[in-house]
């Protein structure tokens, strides 16, 4: 975040009280519990209230002690990884011309500690909402929401998608080795789901159980560490494990 060069005189805080009164309107509506950063000064302009309902949070420790408070709450083994996929995806939009960031959102998939002090899955999305007339991010807005992904040993998934396009990108990035990530019989099967065939149709055609489809669809989906068979032939394409010209 270094690179980027603020002129604080020239940012109208006016803008982050708008966005904080839109939030709170949002709240109304959105189960999940939201934030405003301010990439200048590094530090949370909003917190809602339902960190503290719904997470257990101290809105007055977090007030007081900023993100130290909040890193606090991150799993141990969560926080590195966490950092990690941060400065990979942060690093990525600061790469893009400010009009595109906002097509870009992030989705980190960790744990924390909830209510009573219990480790809770939780689902995290994050987008640049303001950049100021430089062209730097300035503002970006977050929402955290149970994860529905309920198991506590998984450790982060983190993925960034571009909202037009679908384009999917994951941490850490692909490389040339992730190639043989899948089995000869697991590439052919994404092959012919991204061809549009459902799991009857190809144990017809493979000669082979319905019920053994779907276990290679379900290994698919964990070798590739994403969430659906349409994130599997998205990021298999970015791959090189199916030509963009199957989908």
């Amino acid at each position: 975040m270094d690179s980027q060069k603020f002129v604080e005189s020239e940012l109208d805080y006016t803008i982050v009280e708008n966005h904080i009164r839109l939030i709170k309107q949002l709240e109304v509506i959105n189960t999940g519990a939201m934030s405003l950063f301010d990439l200048f000064r590094r530090e949370h302009a909003f917190y809602s209230p339902k960190f503290e309902s719904v997470f257990g949070w101290d809105l007055a420790r977090i007030k007081k002690q900023g993100v130290e408070y909040s890193n606090s709450r991150i799993h141990p083994d969560d926080f590195l990884p966490l950092m990690e996929a941060g400065n990979y995806f942060i690093s990525f939009a600061l790469s893009l011309a400010s009009e595109r960031r906002a097509d870009y959102k992030v989705y980190l998939d960790y744990r924390i500690k909830g209510v009573d002090d219990e480790f809770i899955r939780v689902l995290e999305q994050q987008s640049v909402l303001e950049s100021d007339h430089r062209g730097n991010a300035w503002l970006a807005v977050s929402v955290l929401d149970i994860s529905p992904y309920s198991d506590i040993q998984t450790p982060v998934r983190s993925r960034m998608i571009n909202v037009k396009t679908g384009e999917l990108y994951l941490f850490p990035p692909p490389e040339s080795k992730q190639k043989d990530l899948l089995t000869m019989r697991e590439k052919e099967i994404l092959h012919l789901i991204s061809k549009g065939l459902i799991s009857r149709e190809i144990a017809d055609m493979l000669y082979i159980s319905v019920n053994t489809v779907n276990t290679h669809r379900q290994r698919i989906i964990e070798r590739l560490d994403v969430s659906s068979t349409s994130e599997a032939i998205r990021y298999a394409m970015d791959l090189g494990i199916l030509p963009i010209a199957n989908c």
